[in-house]
């Protein structure tokens, strides 16, 4: 599935500049259903119908429920959404767990009811355990809306996905061949098992290596440093140790690729193995100077945020109910539609090398 935003996306250069990586933008396939059973979905959240021409409310409290909190990518994304919050003059609000596990958010979610927020913007580190809580925050009035990981499909009204995953996926593959000389072993450091959007871009990852002009890529290992810094690094220093012959790893993940970089820019792999995947630039640009990695890639994290907020009150204040076609403004971002399974890309990503990684500050 292939969902384009209304407009194509412009931003400053101090923010993104836009890159073509030939992707088709990050969405079909990172949504799942739910598991069998009931999961509380209100029964007339279809009936609605959107009026474009609504006013926005003012004074909207909307909270924010990161993965986990003291994450670098989390702080840009959730910094976006505080910016946007302040213009649509709502209440702001920052919660979630020091950890990235499954059932983690389930009790903010459901303090968050109790303070009668008006909007929950979650990213969801698992899209099913959160399923209960978001029904029953939705069955009280509130607005829910997925950001960057989304969570089942019939737990929230919109989801705001950074780009399409099948472009996302395809670009980790390609970027993984041109490092690894278009053959070799090459292994992925994802965040965490249950996480939507790895788990979907890792997906598409496999898909594309078993096509023939992949055919001498060899994906060997998944391993997983559940967006922990330490565990991340110890689990790719495991990786090149296990795989004497590896020549890349892909990690989809900021505090993963940081982690990896920061091993072999100190070791003898240095060099000889490729680091790749999806990274802040601030975080970054030390191992790209020093070669450590050639490239990489990412959207501005602030923007996700940002759509997010002005997504939840659009649908708060009865613009969109989250339906196909839909279309609403977000600030600076300009005009969106919203996509199938009330889906909202951002827009594709950027690819940074040593020629461009000073351009950007985030």
């Amino acid at each position: 599935m292939t969902i384009r935003i209304s407009r194509p996306l412009a931003v400053p250069l101090a923010t993104v500049a836009v890159v073509s990586l030939t992707l088709t933008a990050c969405g079909g396939g990172t949504t799942k259903s739910s598991s069998s059973g009931d999961t509380g979905a209100p029964a007339a959240s279809t009936a609605a119908k959107a009026d474009p021409n609504a006013p926005l409310k003012e004074g909207l409290k909307i909270a924010y429920l990161p993965k986990q909190l003291n994450n670098p990518y989390t702080d840009v994304e959730v910094g976006g959404g505080k910016v946007a919050v302040g213009e649509l003059k709502g209440e702001y609000k920052l919660v979630g767990p020091n950890d990235a596990s499954a059932s983690s958010q389930v009790s903010y979610i459901n303090t968050l009811i109790q303070q009668q927020q008006d909007v929950i913007v979650v990213a969801a580190n698992d899209p099913n355990a959160v399923c209960p809580s978001l029904n029953q925050a939705r069955k009280a009035g509130i607005k829910v809306v997925s950001f960057d990981s989304d969570a089942s499909k019939d737990c929230r009204d919109a989801f705001i996905n950074q780009a399409t995953t099948q472009g996302i996926g395809e670009s980790l593959v390609k970027m993984a061949s041109e490092l690894a000389g278009g053959s070799g072993e090459i292994a992925v450091l994802s965040a965490t098992p249950n996480a939507t959007n790895q788990n979907s871009w890792i997906q598409v990852m496999k898909t594309e290596l078993a096509k023939p002009a992949n055919a001498k890529l060899k994906l060997v290992k998944i391993a997983y440093g559940n967006d922990d810094d330490q565990k991340s690094f110890t689990e790719a220093q495991g990786l090149l140790q296990s795989y004497p012959n590896l020549k890349v790893i892909v990690s989809p993940t900021t505090v993963g690729i940081a982690a990896a970089s920061r091993y072999v820019s100190a070791s003898s792999y240095k060099g000889k193995v490729a680091i790749t995947g999806l990274g802040l630039p601030n975080q970054m640009r030390q191992y790209v100077k020093d070669g450590t990695v050639k490239k990489f890639a990412l959207w501005n994290p602030a923007d996700i945020g940002y759509l997010a907020a002005y997504a939840g009150a659009a649908l708060k204040s009865g613009q969109i109910t989250g339906a196909e076609g839909e279309k609403f403004k977000a600030g600076k971002l300009g005009e969106y539609t919203v996509g199938a399974a009330g889906e909202i890309v951002l827009g594709p990503p950027t690819e940074f090398t040593a020629a461009n990684i000073d351009k950007f500050n985030f």
